[in-house]
């Protein structure tokens, strides 16, 4: 048998067990590209005619087993013919896999996703390491697609359709204790039993597994009507098929054809390349290009902090810490309120528990969060992060003394919103020093934090400050510091214009589902009340756009939103209270229109004033900062899909109408 394959090595041991090890070329992650499945499928062919007394296919990467299909292949795809073709050849691979009569086994360190699974799924026996870094999933409709592969049919078979189509329509992704308890691997171990556990199963002597006799009922023409109805119920309570036809896809094609059908894999094939020549596919893919852009930006420096310092121990700055403290780092947080840092410290153990669920990693994460009034952290620190109120003589002070006090190498950044570096930095000797990392609540979901410079920041600091964003597992976006810099200012005017929309009459219920029927995750009223109102107004006033007069009434007389447990809507347990919408109550026509195109007039007009680098950055920014819509590609790249023309003629039609916040940006000739 060859051993001269690019991507793949191969060992046969004493017991006559053959190690197939996948390292792919040139590439810091596996990823099943066609070159890597051209070399598989001839080993395959291979072991047809000479077959080992056991197959164990790993990693030779320490990042994990494989990430999944070469997603910049997908982009060359451009008719449904060609995804046809290019699926069912993987399909007929993975099958070569499947029907081996001799022990195959999965040895999943780390991610497996997608067609990384796909492929372990062919497999006889899975068996994964045990760490917070293992992931493994099917997250396909992340990418407005559906597992292609064999995975709506080979994950169904092996723990039943009634835990497997909820997770491949949520794209879910599962730590490896998880995905034991689930069926999906045969085992997790830790890393000094993993050598042990996949000779074990190499060995033969495991029992397979199988879903019992429930499952065959369940693929009755009339179980898969009914449960299948009930599935897309689910489904629809959380997307819109409009927007997100995939998880709907999965559910129909199993409605169509049971996973025992012998039309089963082709019913798969057609169903995913219907769903990668779609506008929602590509756009999706497009993010997780820019995902992937952003990712590059903590790849520029060698920064290797180990210690953080936070200063103020309210929500978003007790947040930071908690989750730099989760990521691994000493975190020391300081805030001479007690209560604050008490909140702070409960707060980071629920976050702990709901993250790592072994106690072991909860207390360590938990050691690792240090409160410090004094700040005595300051001078041992790496990155200070101070996150106090939003008053610029306040910063001033502060970052003139951890001048003195921190280390000469040490990151010194500030979240602030809204406030320029140079104001910062003003009574500094060395206002280069100062960088802005602007993280948005709530911190452990959203994953954007901008890293904001002006023509006076430090190019070293700035390439450091991302290196740490990189390492605490967000996406670093380099913006110009500006009032609002990227997200805030392009959101302002939205939110703006929405709570001038409620002004006039219209229900707070009919303008967010307005949005939402857009394809916002949250509408613009509901989250002005999540983000604050206090926090809206003083948002609004630094930037010169101030929020019409009635939504500062509201904060006087203590309605914040969400925080408060009244804003714009009511709030009982954190749970918004809806109210019904009065059948006669008028909806003008041009909402959608006001609220979006002020949104996109304002992206235009950051990309001309160069807050960042380029019209990508300003859709990656608005999509991981504020939830934009992903299916849509970011605002300027919808723009373009309905043509920069078409926007300009809206918005002259609205300054007609409203006046001159409607004028359309230069930038529109540009774009």
């Amino acid at each position: 048998m060859s051993n001269t394959y690019k991507n793949w090595s191969m060992q046969t041991d004493a017991k006559g067990y053959c190690w197939l090890t996948l390292d792919r070329q040139n590439s810091s992650a596996n990823t099943l590209g066609h070159v890597v499945l051209e070399e598989f499928e001839q080993i395959l062919n291979d072991f047809q005619k000479n077959p080992p007394k056991a197959l164990a296919i790993k990693s030779g990467k320490n990042s994990g087993f494989i990430a999944g299909a070469d997603i910049s292949e997908f982009v060359h795809i451009q008719t449904e013919a060609e995804a046809n073709t290019m699926v069912r050849h993987v399909q007929d691979i993975f099958d070569k896999l499947e029907d081996f009569s001799f022990p195959t086994v999965a040895v999943i360190n780390g991610f497996c996703l997608g067609g990384g699974l796909e492929l372990a799924l062919a497999c006889k026996y899975r068996v994964a390491l045990d760490t917070p870094k293992t992931k493994i999933g099917l997250p396909e409709i992340m990418l407005g697609v559906q597992p292609g592969w064999g995975g709506s049919i080979r994950l169904p078979k092996l723990i039943g359709t009634l835990k497997a189509l909820p997770l491949i329509a949520a794209g879910k992704v599962l730590d490896a204790r998880t995905a034991q308890k689930l069926g999906i691997v045969d085992v997790a171990v830790p890393e000094r039993h993993l050598q042990a556990a996949t000779e074990f199963y190499l060995s033969g002597t495991a029992t397979l597994r199988q879903c019992g006799s429930l499952e065959k009922i369940i693929q009755f023409p009339f179980s898969r009507l009914v449960l299948g109805n009930i599935f897309k119920q689910q489904i629809a309570k959380k997307v819109n098929r409009k927007h997100y036809p995939a998880p709907f896809a999965v559910v129909d094609t199993w409605m169509k054809n049971s996973i025992y059908s012998s039309n089963a894999m082709r019913a798969e094939a057609e169903s995913i390349a219907r769903l990668m020549v779609t506008e929602t596919a590509r756009n999706l893919v497009r993010v997780f290009f820019l995902r992937d852009r952003l990712k590059s930006f903590a790849k520029t420096a060698k920064f290797a902090p180990q210690h953080v310092h936070v200063i103020g121990a309210g929500v978003m700055g007790g947040d930071i810490a908690a989750w730099c403290a989760l990521s691994g780092f000493t975190v020391t947080v300081q805030d001479q309120y007690l209560p604050a840092v008490s909140a702070t410290l409960k707060r980071a153990m629920q976050l702990y528990q709901r993250k790592f669920k072994v106690p072991y990693l909860v207390q360590a994460a938990r050691d690792r969060l240090i409160s410090d009034i004094n700040g005595t952290g300051i001078a041992k620190a790496d990155v200070i992060i101070e996150a106090i109120i939003e008053d610029a003589t306040a910063k001033q002070e502060l970052f003139a003394k951890l001048e003195k006090l921190a280390k000469p190498t040490a990151v010194l950044a500030t979240n602030t919103s809204t406030i320029p570096l140079a104001t910062i930095g003003k009574n500094m000797s060395q206002p280069n020093r100062v960088v802005g990392l602007h993280f948005f609540n709530p911190v452990s979901i959203m994953q954007l934090v901008e890293v904001v410079s002006d023509d006076n920041t430090n190019p070293e600091v700035v390439a450091n400050a991302s290196a740490f964003v990189g390492k605490i597992d967000k996406l670093a976006l380099p913006v110009k510091s500006s009032p609002g810099f990227l997200v805030n200012r392009i959101l302002i005017p939205y939110l703006l214009e929405s709570a001038t929309i409620y002004q006039e009459g219209v229900a707070a219920a009919v303008i967010d589902k307005a949005i939402t029927d857009f394809g916002m995750p949250m509408g613009p009223i509901e989250l002005m009340d999540a983000v604050g109102l206090d926090i809206c107004v003083a948002a609004g006033k630094s930037m010169g756009v101030p929020m019409p007069a009635f939504v500062d009434d509201m904060v006087k007389a203590g309605k914040l939103g969400k925080k408060s447990g009244s804003g714009f809507y009511e709030y009982k347990n954190d749970k918004i209270i809806r109210p019904k919408v009065k059948t006669d109550n008028k909806i003008p026509p041009d909402i959608t229109d006001r609220i979006i195109l002020r949104l996109l007039n304002e992206a235009a007009a950051c990309l001309r004033e160069g807050i960042v680098k380029d019209a990508d950055l300003v859709d990656a920014g608005m999509i991981f900062g504020s939830g934009f819509a992903p299916f849509r590609g970011g605002p300027l790249n919808y723009a373009k899909q309905i043509k920069p023309s078409a926007v300009v003629e809206k918005l002259d039609k609205l300054t007609v109408t409203y006046g001159a916040r409607f004028v359309p940006d230069a930038e529109w000739s540009n774009i």
